[in-house]
C-alpha cells in the first residue's frame, strides 16, 4: 500500500491551474504508477475534501541541451482533481489566490 506523501508529489502553480482552481479544479503532479482510484483516496486524505472526479493525463519531458549534448528531463504524470460542489477549498490554494 502507498502512502498519500507518495501518491501527491507536488502542486502544480501556473496561471492556467489558479484559473481552474476558483471552479474547484486543482492540479497536481503525481506518481508515474499511480491510478485515478489511489489519487483520489489521496486528495480525499491528505486534503480532507470529496473529490468528484480525477483527470490524469503523461507530460512528456522538454528537450535540454548543454553545449553539444542533448537529452530530455524525466517525464511525468499530471492529475487534475475536481471537488464537489459541497466540499470545502484546499487551503493552500486559497493562499495563493
Amino acid at each position: 500500500m502507498k502512502l498519500a506523501q507518495d501518491i501527491i508529489i507536488k502542486p502544480i502553480i501556473t496561471e492556467a491551474s489558479m484559473m481552474a482552481a476558483q471552479e474547484g479544479k486543482y492540479t497536481f503532479k503525481v506518481a508515474d504508477k499511480a491510478n485515478k482510484i489511489e489519487i483520489k483516496q489521496a486528495c480525499e486524505e491528505l486534503f480532507d475534501i470529496k473529490v468528484a472526479k480525477v483527470n490524469t493525463m503523461p507530460v512528456r519531458g522538454q528537450k535540454r541541451r548543454q553545449g553539444a549534448s542533448e537529452g530530455r528531463t524525466a517525464n511525468w504524470k499530471k492529475a487534475i482533481v475536481t471537488i464537489t460542489k459541497d466540499s470545502k477549498t484546499i487551503e493552500f490554494f486559497d493562499g495563493l489566490m
